[in-house]
């Protein structure tokens, strides 16, 4: 009963917090390039450093941009996983002419991909490069596609934390993996 109470509450909180979000008419312009620069930017970053290390022949940089590809793919893989597992319904199917959303979308929900995607990216370059003119831009993209989502009518506030949290979480598991396995390699 406990379980079920403050599942309904979150719900809650998801829904009222989502419509003040969205919009009656989500057309902005602004908010759909953020939404729709996601994959291609998260794909872009780790596939220029690649190629920058490949003209330059460094190979920290290109080891870097490796472990960044390895962000975003365990990404891809957790987030598409549990889209599967969840099969969350977006927000405008469980409401209808509550959330109204810029397009339709059949995918499930909950994770939201396009935050899972730009939070791995963000964080992974993040950890090779902490300084606070990379980390800034990187944090303001990926929040920004994050609420980009919501104000579009795709996700809950709850598939874009979680979509944050696998993203970023994608980033550090790998930078760990690859810290470890360096480290041994290297005695």
């Amino acid at each position: 009963m406990i379980f079920f109470t403050s599942a309904v509450h979150t719900q809650n909180f998801d829904i009222n917090l989502l419509k003040q979000i969205n919009p009656k008419y989500p057309t902005s312009n602004t908010w759909k390039t953020i939404s729709s620069s996601a994959e291609p930017l998260s794909a872009a970053i780790p596939f220029s450093m690649l190629m920058v290390s490949l003209i330059n022949n460094n190979p920290k940089l290109e080891h870097k941009s490796l472990e960044v590809a390895a962000s975003l793919l365990t990404a891809v893989i957790l987030t598409e996983g549990l889209k599967i597992m969840v099969n969350r319904p977006r927000p405008y199917v469980t409401y209808p002419g509550l959330i109204i959303p810029d397009k339709i979308d059949n995918e499930s929900s909950f994770p939201s991909g396009h935050t899972s995607f730009t939070f791995a990216t963000a964080t992974s370059v993040f950890l090779h490069y902490p300084k606070w003119y990379v980390g800034i831009p990187l944090l303001a993209w990926s929040t920004s596609v994050g609420y980009s989502r919501m104000y579009l009518g795709q996700h809950y506030p709850s598939d874009v934390l979680a979509g944050a949290l696998v993203g970023a979480g994608s980033a550090y598991l790998c930078h760990w993996l690859n810290k470890k396995y360096f480290t041994k390699r290297k005695k």
